[in-house]
């Protein structure tokens, strides 16, 4: 069993994606051919926004959108603490500091509630992440920045595909970033991303910043980066995308699975009505998660845990962050493992997973 079968896909629409693969190979512009453009466009009206700005990842798509909204350093990103480290990690790159807000102990999305105590003069930009798939509370969250006059960025590198109030993700902000690594909902073969945006100037400034800061070949107008998208991957990208919907049904019919075949002491996910989520994991909390892991592992059964440690108390943060508490992030930490999840999973594989959960979980509590 995998825990992401990317094989299985690949055996479904493989004539395709090679023939794709060939056209790239058989015209040669490698970099910012013309698949790149076509997929622009096919992901600007799949979100629906006027502007898809394609990057060579989501960590860099999120560094993009916050060099375009001019972040300096010493200014503040308000952001979760649960999440994985490249969220943090653009903010500092550019010298800023992320300014972290405890998680919703049923969603993991940032706990809303708390948000406008976590603003400052010095507060340039919002950046909650849409995690595990679910988009956050998006409506509440744009209310406050706008009370502010703050820009807000969706990373959304779990949840391209998902639906907030009938809406896509990544056109829910001013900015939204997403992620096609090989594993996320809808992914390529290598790394890419994306930024999504209404906004005309914004997207001709992340053009150029993606670009080295080009207005225009060897005119270089701003400082930027090389985060130019592949064009192979493009082609890629375009092949899976007309499939990508019934993926998402798939998505569904698997975690109604799990839903209905998991019982015991702990925690499924909880998906908001409004919501459509895309399961970018499925993500369950257990006591005694070491115990468990290795159960599920002799039954041949992979996990992860996305994530094992709050962004505050990474090494690379700084005694400053390590003395902070955000006591919802670091108890999801101790306990969240994420099951085997993707959308060509069998039921009887659903089955056989949550009956071996169940019974590591039965056995804790005798132990307990």
């Amino acid at each position: 069993m995998k825990f992401v079968d990317l094989q299985v896909q690949y055996q479904k629409i493989g004539s395709e994606i090679n023939a794709a693969i060939s056209e790239v190979l058989n015209h040669g512009q490698y970099i910012l051919g013309p698949e790149v453009g076509q997929v622009e466009e096919a992901l600007a009206d799949y979100v629906g926004v006027k502007h898809c700005i394609t990057v060579s990842s989501g960590t860099t798509a999120l560094h993009v959108a916050l060099m375009a909204l001019e972040i300096q350093p010493g200014d503040e990103v308000i952001t979760t603490p649960f999440s994985f480290f490249g969220t943090a990690e653009v903010i500092m790159l550019l010298g800023a500091v992320p300014v972290f807000v405890d998680i919703d102990p049923a969603t993991y999305n940032l706990a809303v509630d708390q948000l406008a105590l976590a603003i400052t003069p010095r507060t340039k930009a919002i950046m909650p992440v849409s995690l595990y798939g679910q988009c956050a509370d998006w409506d509440a969250i744009n209310t406050i920045a706008n009370g502010h006059g703050i820009p807000v960025i969706e990373d959304a590198a779990q949840s391209f595909g998902a639906l907030y109030k009938g809406r896509r993700s990544g056109g829910l902000t001013t900015i939204g970033c997403t992620s096609f690594f090989p594993s996320k909902p809808l992914g390529c073969y290598g790394d890419g991303g994306a930024c999504f945006t209404n906004d005309d100037q914004l997207a001709t400034v992340m053009r150029m910043v993606m670009n080295h800061g080009q207005g225009q070949r060897y005119q270089h107008v701003r400082l930027g980066l090389n985060g130019r998208f592949d064009t192979v991957q493009a082609a890629i990208l375009l092949t899976k995308l007309k499939t990508f919907d019934e993926e998402i049904a798939l998505r569904q019919k698997v975690a109604a699975w799990y839903a209905q075949h998991l019982e015991g002491a702990f925690q499924k996910p909880y998906i908001e009505p409004h919501n459509l989520s895309v399961y970018a994991q499925y993500t369950v909390e257990v006591a005694e998660r070491l115990s468990v892991i290795a159960a599920l592992k002799a039954e041949e059964i992979p996990t992860a845990v996305h994530y094992p440690k709050p962004l505050h108390l990474q090494p690379a943060m700084g005694p400053a962050y390590h003395q902070q508490r955000f006591p919802v992030a670091e108890r999801a930490a101790k306990h969240v493992l994420s099951l085997p999840f993707h959308p060509f999973l069998k039921e009887e594989d659903v089955q056989h997973i949550c009956k071996t959960l169940q019974r590591c979980v039965v056995a804790d509590l005798v132990m307990l």
